[in-house]
C-alpha cells in the first residue's frame, strides 16, 4: 500500500505515534497483527477460566470438598480478574502495551504450572488468582486496541471477528479438558493453556509497542486496598453464611466490613484526581445503563458456565469429554453469531440486539429448568446452543454500545471499569448460584425425606424392590434391609439435586429477563 494511504489511515484512527511507527513499517495489515496478539492472550486466560468447569466434579472427589467449595475455583479467579481490570489501563501507561501483555503471560504460566502440580485446595485457589489477575489485565485490552487501530463504523465488524478467537476457546476448552481428564486426570486442564500463552508472548513481544513518552498517572493504592477487602469480604460472606448462620457474628462481622470499605472506596474514588474508577464516567446515562446490563449479564453468564458443566456430570452422570462434546456445538455456533452482531451492532439499534440476545437466554435456561436425568443429549445441547445465539447477538452490542461517546482519551478507563462491572458480575453470578443450588438441593431434600415413611405405602413398596435387590448383591437379613434404605437415600438425594439445579436454571430465567428492563432506559442508537 502506498505511503500515502498509510498516513491518511493512521489519521483516520488517530493512531498514537507508537502504533504509527508500526503503521509504518507493516501497513494497514498492522491492525491485524495488533488485534492477534492481543487476542490470543486473551484466549489462554479465558481458557482457563472455563475449561475447569468440566473438571470440578473430579477434583471435588479428589479433596474431599462439596460444591460450596468447589465454586471458589470460579470464583477466586473472576473475583482476581475483576479487581485487576481497574488496573489494566495503569500498567498500560506505566510499562506499556507490550510489557503488559508479558506480565500478564508469564504469570499466568506460574498460575498454570502451580494449579497443576498443587496438593490440596488452598494452592490450587492461589493458582486461580494468578492466572484471574492476567485475564483481568489483558481482558479490557482488546476493546482498547480495537479502537486505536480499527475507524469508527469498522469497530464492531472487528469486534465480532476478534470474539471468534475468545469464542473458541470455551467452545474447544471443555471437550479436550474432558478428554484430558477422562485420559489422564484433572491436573491437565491446567497446563493446555500453556503452548497458546508461548504464542502470545511472542507476539505481543514483536507487534505491540512498548512503553509510551508521557508520564504514567499516579496509582490509587489506597483505592485498590479499599476494592479488594470489600469484594473479598463479601463474597467470604455470602459463600459461608448457610454453614456458619447469617446472624452469626463472624459473618455478620464480614458484612460489616464489606460495608465500611465498600463505601470508603466510593468516597475516596469520587475526591482522587486520578481514581481507580473513573467514577465520571458514571454520570454518562448510556454508559451506567449499559454497565447495569452489563452486571446482570454477566452474573447470569457465569453462573450458566458454572452449573451446566455440574449438571451434566452429577445430575446427568455424563463423563467430562461427554459433557464438553454436549457444549461445543454451542461454542461454534456463537463463532458464527458474534461477527454477524458485531456488524449489525455498527447499523442497528442495539437495544433490539440486546433484547433479542436476552430473550434467546432466558428461554433456554425456561427450558433447562425443565430438565432431569433423561433428558436426551442433543436436546440439552439445543438448549444450550439457544443459550449462545442470545451471547453472541448481546456481548458485541453490549461492549460497543458502553464505549461509544465516550473520547478517546477515556477509552481505556472506561473499556477497563465497564469489563469490571460485567466481571464482578460474574464473580457474584458463580457464588450465589452456588449457594442457591446448595439451599434448594438441601430442602428438596427434606421434603422429600419426611414423604419416606412406614406409612406411605409406595415408600414400603419400593423398600421391597429395594431388598430383593441388595439381597440379589449378597446382602442378608438386617445388612440386606439397611442397603435398601442407603440406596433410598441415594435416590432422594439425586432427585433432590436435579430439582436444585431446576430451581437454580429457573432463576437465571428470572435474572436475564431483569435485564430488560434497564436495556429499554437505553436511549435509541444506530451503530457509532
Amino acid at each position: 500500500m502506498k505511503s500515502t494511504d498509510v498516513e491518511s489511515y493512521i489519521t483516520a484512527v488517530n493512531a498514537s505515534p507508537e502504533m504509527a511507527t508500526f503503521f509504518r513499517q507493516y501497513g494497514v495489515v498492522y491492525r491485524w497483527y495488533a488485534m492477534l496478539a492481543v487476542i490470543s492472550a486473551n484466549v489462554a486466560a479465558v481458557l482457563a477460566s472455563t475449561i475447569i468447569n468440566v473438571a470440578v466434579p473430579d477434583i471435588m472427589g479428589a479433596f474431599g470438598i462439596g460444591q460450596d467449595q468447589a465454586q471458589w475455583l470460579a470464583t477466586a479467579n473472576l473475583a482476581a480478574a475483576t479487581v485487576a481490570m481497574l488496573c489494566s489501563a495503569w500498567t498500560v501507561g506505566r510499562i506499556g502495551l507490550r510489557n503488559t501483555v508479558l506480565l500478564g503471560m508469564s504469570m499466568f504460566l506460574v498460575g498454570s504450572i502451580i494449579g497443576g502440580l498443587a496438593t490440596n485446595l488452598e494452592v490450587m485457589i492461589v493458582s486461580r488468582i494468578l492466572q484471574g489477575i492476567p485475564a483481568g489485565l489483558l481482558m479490557p485490552l482488546s476493546m482498547t486496541v480495537i479502537f486505536q487501530v480499527f475507524p469508527n463504523g469498522k469497530q464492531g465488524v472487528a469486534m465480532g471477528i476478534s470474539a471468534i478467537g475468545i469464542i473458541l476457546a470455551p467452545a474447544i476448552g471443555p471437550t479436550v479438558g474432558g478428554l484430558a481428564v477422562d485420559a489422564l486426570n484433572w491436573r491437565y486442564v491446567f497446563f493446555l493453556g500453556i503452548p497458546i500463552s508461548c504464542v502470545s508472548f511472542l507476539l505481543g513481544s514483536v507487534f505491540l509497542p512498548g512503553k509510551s513518552v508521557s508520564e504514567p498517572k499516579p496509582f490509587d493504592w489506597i483505592g485498590l486496598v479499599a476494592l479488594s477487602i470489600a469484594l473479598v469480604s463479601l463474597l467470604v460472606a455470602l459463600s459461608n453464611g448457610e454453614r456458619e448462620g447469617w446472624s452469626s457474628n463472624l459473618i455478620l462481622s464480614y458484612f460489616s466490613v464489606f460495608i465500611v470499605c465498600g463505601a470508603g472506596f466510593i468516597f475516596w474514588e469520587v475526591k482522587q484526581e486520578h481514581p481507580l474508577l473513573d467514577v465520571e464516567l458514571f454520570r454518562q446515562r448510556n454508559f451506567s445503563i449499559m454497565c447495569l446490563v452489563g452486571f446482570v449479564f454477566g452474573a447470569g453468564l457465569y453462573a450458566s458456565t458454572y452449573l451446566i458443566p455440574l449438571f451434566l456430570q452429577l445430575a446427568q452422570r455424563m463423563s467430562p469429554t461427554e459433557s464438553g462434546l454436549l457444549l461445543m456445538p454451542a461454542g461454534f455456533m456463537m463463532v458464527l453469531a458474534f461477527p454477524l452482531s458485531g456488524r449489525l451492532s455498527d447499523r442497528y439499534d442495539r437495544r433490539l440486539l440486546i433484547s433479542a440476545g436476552i430473550v434467546f437466554f432466558a428461554v433456554a435456561f425456561w427450558l433447562m429448568a425443565g430438565a432431569d436425568a433423561g433428558t436426551s443429549f442433543w436436546t440439552f445441547a439445543f438448549w444450550v446452543i439457544l443459550s449462545r445465539i442470545g451471547i453472541g447477538l448481546v456481548m458485541p452490542a453490549l461492549q460497543m454500545g458502553a464505549l461509544a461517546g465516550i473520547e478517546v482519551s477515556r477509552i481505556n478507563s472506561a473499556s477497563g471499569s465497564f469489563s469490571f462491572v460485567r466481571q464482578m458480575g460474574g464473580a457474584f453470578g458463580v457464588n450465589l448460584s452456588s449457594i442457591v443450588l446448595e439451599r434448594r438441593t438441601a430442602l428438596h431434600r427434606e421434603i422429600f425425606a419426611d414423604t419416606q415413611t412406614y406409612a406411605n405405602g409406595d415408600t414400603m413398596e419400593l423398600l421391597q424392590s429395594l431388598s430383593y435387590l441388595t439381597r440379589q448383591m449378597g446382602f442378608v437379613g438386617t445388612d440386606s434391609w439397611n442397603a435398601a434404605r442407603g440406596l433410598l437415600q441415594q435416590m432422594l438425594q439425586s432427585q433432590a439435586l436435579v430439582a436444585g439445579f431446576k430451581d437454580s436454571f429457573l432463576l437465571l430465567t428470572l435474572v436475564f429477563l431483569l435485564a430488560l428492563i434497564p436495556t429499554w432506559m437505553l436511549r435509541r442508537s444506530q451503530g457509532m
